[in-house]
């Protein structure tokens, strides 16, 4: 966490909570969701604008955690915002890197190395999700032709998973503001 949101939450400590407003999708992009976008229906389903201004992502990427209820944020200054996503907290990055421990190097969307990879996840659409020391992370589509080599060498044995229970067993939440608002009537 930057210095500068530390000093920020100490001198304004109870600044409330944002929800809906930023949300990351599969991809590890992310998305400014205005009042506008919120009402006209859920995240992925509607998106909102691509943040692509560098310096703002580079920001909410260092600055990017999880509370003690699962519930993804943004600490921006004083306040909290959290994150909507589409599949998981995380988007993995693998490549093959020599001298890496089992020849892939696996990095966070934040830019994160991850260091340890604890289980390998497949869900019934086909999507590779790893059990890191940093969260649950979704293994990019683009990357998918080389986390397929530790896969068939049982390096990483997934576990076959439904979509739906991936956040009750990695212990997060999809959507904070829905969780706020409670089960629907």
């Amino acid at each position: 966490m930057d210095d500068l949101v530390r000093a920020a939450m100490a001198k304004w400590p109870n600044v409330p909570a944002c929800h809906g407003w930023l949300a990351l999708d599969a991809r590890g992009d992310w998305y400014m969701r205005d009042d506008r976008t919120q009402q006209a229906g859920p995240f992925p389903q509607v998106k909102g604008s691509r943040i692509e201004h560098a310096k703002l992502i580079g920001f909410i990427q260092r600055n990017y955690q999880a509370d003690g209820q699962g519930r993804w944020f943004f600490q921006n200054g004083p306040q909290q915002v959290f994150v909507e996503l589409e599949a998981a907290p995380l988007v993995l990055g693998v490549e093959r890197e020599t001298g890496a421990a089992g020849g892939w190097a696996v990095t966070a969307h934040t830019g994160q190395p991850v260091r340890e990879v604890r289980e390998a996840l497949l869900d019934e659409s086909g999507r590779l999700y790893l059990q890191t020391e940093l969260g649950l992370g979704l293994v990019r589509s683009m990357d998918m032709a080389v986390a397929v080599e530790p896969v068939e060498q049982g390096l990483w044995a997934p576990l076959e998973v439904t979509r739906a229970g991936l956040p009750r067993r990695a212990g997060f939440v999809l959507s904070p503001q829905q969780a706020l608002a409670g089960p629907a009537p």
